[in-house]
């Protein structure tokens, strides 16, 4: 495997940041899944975009242009002969102090991944997900706003603890006020005839790209879509629930806390949607050359 540093493609075991680099120290930077489908970087343009608020958002002054950043990104993917992978695109704050000043860090560090990717299995897409609720609480948008994708993820990664400890792949978290925020890697959606609808932005949802392309999608097939404040009664009393993410893609939710969402299997609109987001794949994206 070929890593990209700071305009440099090298291998995989001498691919290295200093130990005093603050995202190591501090998860002090922001980062981005980007999906690989049919030799196409989907959505490329989105997520560098997304990219470059998040650095904004903490006052990160990017290194480069998009356009070049787009262009290492692709890059990576070719020196990889990616077809069919996942890209982590990562930006550091850079090497500083051990002490907490931002500005002491002079030169950000840009870290391009490219691989393969299996989030959950195979079989789980057809028979549905069983997620939980968990007691950690989303992030308070005014602590650390959660449309900020940054290297601090410890908040998603107690919630994944959780959940694993319960049994189970994934979970919902709720905010402070006890509505439900996202899951601990995917955004989440209910439908009610044909009506999605998914949390706010300021309910602590991130503002997911696959979750962005959903609604547009939903649309386009003429259901209706909404962003609103849900609670864990919203989920159970749904005719469907499913998550979306880079990762996850589009994947039905069967159960919640061990109550049957449905039928207990992804349904109707859920496989529809799927099903054209898979078409949309195939379409969407830019070449890698």
């Amino acid at each position: 495997m070929k890593v990209y540093i700071n305009g440099k493609l090298v291998a995989e075991k001498n691919a290295k940041i200093s130990v005093f680099d603050h995202g190591l120290l501090y998860g002090d930077g922001v980062f981005e899944g980007i999906r690989v489908y049919h030799n196409k970087v989907f959505t490329l343009d989105r997520h560098i975009d997304r990219l470059y608020r998040s650095a904004r958002a903490i006052a990160l002054d990017m290194p480069i242009t998009k356009e070049e950043m787009a262009r290492a990104v692709v890059k990576t993917c070719k020196a990889n002969q990616i077809k069919n992978g996942y890209v982590r695109l990562i930006v550091t704050r850079g090497v500083g102090s051990l002490g907490l000043n931002p500005y002491l860090c002079k030169d950000p560090q840009i870290v391009i991944i490219a691989g393969a990717i299996q989030l959950y299995p195979v079989e789980l897409y057809d028979q549905g997900l069983a997620i939980v609720t968990v007691g950690t609480k989303r992030n308070h948008p005014e602590a650390i706003n959660p449309r900020i994708k940054s290297l601090n993820y410890l908040n998603n990664v107690l919630a994944k603890i959780e959940a694993i400890n319960a049994g189970v792949m994934e979970c919902v978290m709720l905010n402070p006020q006890g509505y439900v925020a996202e899951a601990s890697g995917d955004n989440i959606f209910v439908v009610r005839g044909k009506e999605l609808a998914t949390p706010p932005s300021w309910c602590g949802a991130l503002e997911g790209i696959t979750r962005e392309v959903v609604m547009e999608l939903a649309l386009e097939m003429g259901y209706t879509v909404k962003e609103d404040v849900m609670t864990r009664y919203d989920l159970y009393t749904a005719d469907e629930v499913f998550l979306t993410g880079t990762a996850a893609e589009i994947i039905g939710v069967g159960m919640i806390d061990k109550r049957p969402i449905g039928d207990g299997r992804p349904g109707e609109v859920t496989r529809a949607l799927a099903g054209r987001f898979k078409e949309y794949t195939k379409i969407e994206g830019v070449p890698i050359q």
